[in-house]
């Protein structure tokens, strides 16, 4: 079984305290924002049934949520919308997400934790792990916080866009996505850069 302390262990012996994980939700849908989560644990935290978001069900994740927001020593979540992604490409919008989620902390940790092997420029160190979300506690919270928040967001934009039927796919490209963007082309919240290719080859 992982040990999913194993990595803020290692910090603590290196004489890092303040260990904060980061992950992000949302990098490969053709619709809204990507939203990236940083999270401070206690190290006493306990977490039943923490792992990565994509390992649980959604009632799972979502029942999560509160129990990490309720641990948690402190969090902070943030969104980079399509404008952005367009303008900059998803992953500096990625990594501009990850700096405002820090932001929303209120602290300044020791140390970032972060899903991936990209380095964001977040003024601390920095140590990037693969497979980061089933590997370590921080990270694995990061990425129930993001999933859920954005889950959420995309359940309201499916109110303002029916059609698309966001609520069911949050934005990522399906059949009845593509059915839907074939019949009604795109609303305000889609990424026109993920659309190029689509619409190239039509």
């Amino acid at each position: 079984m992982t040990n999913l302390w194993e990595f803020e262990d290692r910090c603590r012996e290196g004489g890092f305290d303040l260990i904060c994980g980061i992950d992000e939700a949302g990098r490969g849908p053709l619709a809204g924002p990507v939203c990236a989560a940083a999270v401070i644990l206690p190290r006493d935290a306990v977490i039943e049934g923490l792992n990565d978001s994509k390992k649980l069900s959604d009632a799972k994740r979502r029942s999560l949520f509160d129990v990490i927001v309720q641990e948690a020593y402190a969090y902070g979540i943030a969104f980079a919308d399509e404008a952005e992604i367009d303008s900059v490409n998803i992953l500096n919008a990625t990594f501009l997400a990850m700096e405002r989620a820090v932001e929303a902390l209120g602290l300044q940790p020791d140390i970032a934790l972060v899903d991936g092997n990209r380095r964001p420029p977040l003024g601390m160190p920095v140590q990037t792990i693969v497979r980061g979300d089933s590997l370590s506690a921080s990270i694995a919270a990061a990425s129930i916080l993001a999933k859920v928040t954005r889950d959420r967001y995309m359940e309201e934009q499916d109110s303002l866009y029916p059609q698309y039927g966001f609520a069911v796919h949050k934005g990522y490209g399906t059949k009845r996505h593509y059915a839907a963007l074939t019949e009604y082309g795109p609303c305000p919240i889609h990424r026109q850069s993920f659309l190029k290719k689509f619409y190239g080859e039509k």
